[in-house]
């Protein structure tokens, strides 16, 4: 169960408070901006963007001078902005040190390597539950003793109520990685790469997978042509059939001039997908197993073989937010909702931890909507001013180190590596991007060239804002706060 902050934490959060944005004129400081630098406004004209559909906030870090704030309290769609206040909730309300367990048990003796019955794995909500964990799992069971199971594999995915993993994908590809559904017992981000490249007879294209899934069947109708390597997916086309779902096919036509391709596409179920990639590396430990899967609850009384555990969760958000994962943060965000509430989980759980955490702080949060924690939602909604309240206390955190260090470096890394990155400015931003069809933001810590320090939040929601206008409009955003 989540536990209580302490005093101590609780009357810094009241200072912070006491020096909000909103209570700056009672203090004497100098009222927010609210004139649209010019900067901003050559973009802004240049578009055509209307007033209502973007906000912004920037102030000095430890609450000091606000230096724009301009349509703060207009609750906007945030895209992935929304993960600083679901990672920072996790780090605060879990502990930077919380580790996700997924334990396995023996549901029968064990003599001379043999399990005589089945192999139960029982999910916790491990969100990098990747393969080489997976691989080290499995090195473990065979530690404890067993080589051969002959019974089935079960598998228990309780520890997420069944309707986590179920809702509408964004833009109706099902088979991206970024829609991938949680699960309890979520391996590899249920993703394959594909590589397709020119066969070595130089008529033909072949297709390699990683992980190759034992139970994965690929029907291959790629054609190789000549031409110029373009044209959208180089030609490729992917299709699942819902008749088989076990199986996937490739079709069209691949230039010869492309050499090697990468596709990464979620396919199978969670379950199946687990016992696809529990079959292939088994199967390369040396172990022997010819069961089915089924799903089924781990007894309340049994002691696990296994327990293996995840990496910490200062870990895990550097992955969230520097690569901007949407499982791994639902994952998250229903991790906390099964730790305050108790198993299963459940999104709605998880919005509520979220709440009662900005409520701790004082924060209101009336126009927020956190959905499902990752921003990867056309209903999620929150103002300016309050992302930016979340950034002001994430600067004042115990773990302010584990979740700045979190955020892209702008020239550098994760999805801020490609822009700012010039000379002057490059590696002076800690910057989490928000990128949904019609939505582009940009939120977290710029030290601009004076030496001070900054909470910035940009958010525009409009027709073209994923189409160049938005990242012209937060990197004009982002440059005006750098030249302070």
């Amino acid at each position: 169960m989540l536990s209580i902050p302490s005093l101590a934490r609780i009357g810094a959060v009241l200072t912070t408070l006491c020096l909000s944005p909103g209570l700056q004129a009672q203090t004497g400081q100098p009222s927010a901006a609210t004139t649209i630098p010019a900067r901003l406004q050559t973009v802004i004209s240049g578009h055509k963007l209307p007033a209502q559909s973007y906000g912004f906030y920037v102030q000095e870090v430890g609450n000091g001078a606000t230096i724009l704030d301009i349509n703060s309290a207009a609750p906007l769609n945030p895209a992935s902005t929304m993960k600083l206040l679901t990672t920072l909730a996790a780090l605060e309300q879990l502990g930077p040190d919380f580790t996700w367990n997924t334990r396995v048990y023996a549901l029968g003796p064990v003599n001379d390597g043999i399990l005589q019955g089945d192999l139960l794995i029982k999910g916790g909500g491990d969100p990098y539950l990747l393969e080489e964990h997976v691989r080290n799992m499995l090195k473990a069971v065979q530690r404890a003793g067993i080589l051969r199971i002959t019974g089935d594999l079960l598998l228990d995915t309780s520890y997420f109520d069944a309707g986590s993993g179920q809702d509408n994908f964004i833009d109706n590809k099902k088979d991206r990685a970024y829609n991938v559904l949680p699960n309890a017992l979520m391996s590899n981000f249920q993703a394959v790469t594909f590589y397709i490249h020119p066969s070595a007879d130089g008529k033909h294209v072949d297709i390699h997978t990683d992980p190759s899934l034992s139970n994965l069947q690929i029907t291959n109708d790629v054609r190789l042509k000549k031409g110029p390597c373009e044209g959208y997916q180089h030609g490729l086309r992917f299709v699942e059939d819902p008749g088989r779902p076990e199986h996937v096919a490739w079709s069209g036509d691949y230039p010869a001039s492309c050499q090697e391709d990468a596709m990464v596409r979620a396919v199978l179920t969670p379950e199946t997908f687990f016992y696809g990639l529990f079959g292939k590396l088994w199967a390369e430990l040396g172990g022997e197993f010819h069961g089915s899967v089924r799903t089924a609850k781990a007894p309340a009384d049994l002691k696990p073989l296994v327990q293996w555990s995840s990496p910490p969760l200062a870990d895990v958000i550097r992955s969230i937010n520097k690569y901007s994962n949407n499982l791994m943060t639902r994952q998250t965000l229903l991790t906390m909702g099964a730790e305050r509430f108790a198993a299963p989980a459940t999104v709605a759980n998880g919005g509520n931890v979220v709440n009662e955490y900005l409520q701790m702080l004082g924060i209101k949060s009336d126009a927020l909507v956190v959905s499902n924690g990752a921003g990867l939602a056309r209903e999620a909604r929150i103002t300016a001013s309050l992302l930016n309240q979340v950034l002001q206390h994430g600067h004042d955190s115990p773990f302010m180190a584990e979740f700045i260090s979190s955020l892209p470096l702008n020239g550098i890394d994760g999805t801020m590596r490609h822009r700012l990155r010039g000379e002057r400015m490059r590696g002076n931003m800690h910057v989490k991007t928000g990128t949904l069809e019609e939505v582009s933001a940009v939120a977290g810590y710029v030290t601009a060239k004076s030496g001070k320090q900054f909470t910035v939040v940009g958010m525009l929601n409009h027709g073209d804002a994923d189409r160049g206008p938005g990242v012209e409009l937060m990197d004009a955003l982002l440059a005006w706060v750098f030249e302070h």
